[in-house]
């Protein structure tokens, strides 16, 4: 059963690599092509939306959000060139880290935390 979650585990990150080369693909439909960009930079970025120290939840966004993404972006895609870009994915060296995402996933939290001291500063008058 180990060697099945591992083996689940390198198809997820070999699919996430796809996709980025996917999302750079002009031949990639363009709807496919933006639900790509979003999947692979929330699976890249070094932030989770949900941290993983939140018990239960933290982890739940990384076990069922990532793989549930992969499944509709890459149905999306013709079999062809998913073919292609998992091949290609297969010889990439390096996934890259996506900033962009952290810094919104970031503003996220900040925006979250604002709303919620301003909710309380009201609440507590």
């Amino acid at each position: 059963m180990l060697e099945r979650i591992r083996n689940w585990a390198r198809t997820v990150k070999r699919d996430v690599i796809a996709l980025y080369i996917a999302g750079r693909d002009p031949r990639t439909p363009w709807i496919a092509k933006v639900l790509a960009v979003a999947i692979v930079a929330y699976a890249l970025s070094p932030i989770d939306l949900i941290p993983d120290f939140i018990p239960i939840l933290g982890y739940l966004d990384d076990l069922l959000l990532v793989p549930l993404g992969l499944l509709l972006v890459v149905a999306l895609i013709p079999k062809d060139l998913m073919a292609e870009y998992r091949h290609e994915a297969e010889h990439f060296k390096r996934p890259p880290v996506q900033w962009s995402a952290a810094i919104v996933i970031g503003a996220l939290w900040l925006i979250g935390i604002g709303l919620l001291v301003w909710w309380a500063a009201g609440y507590f008058q």
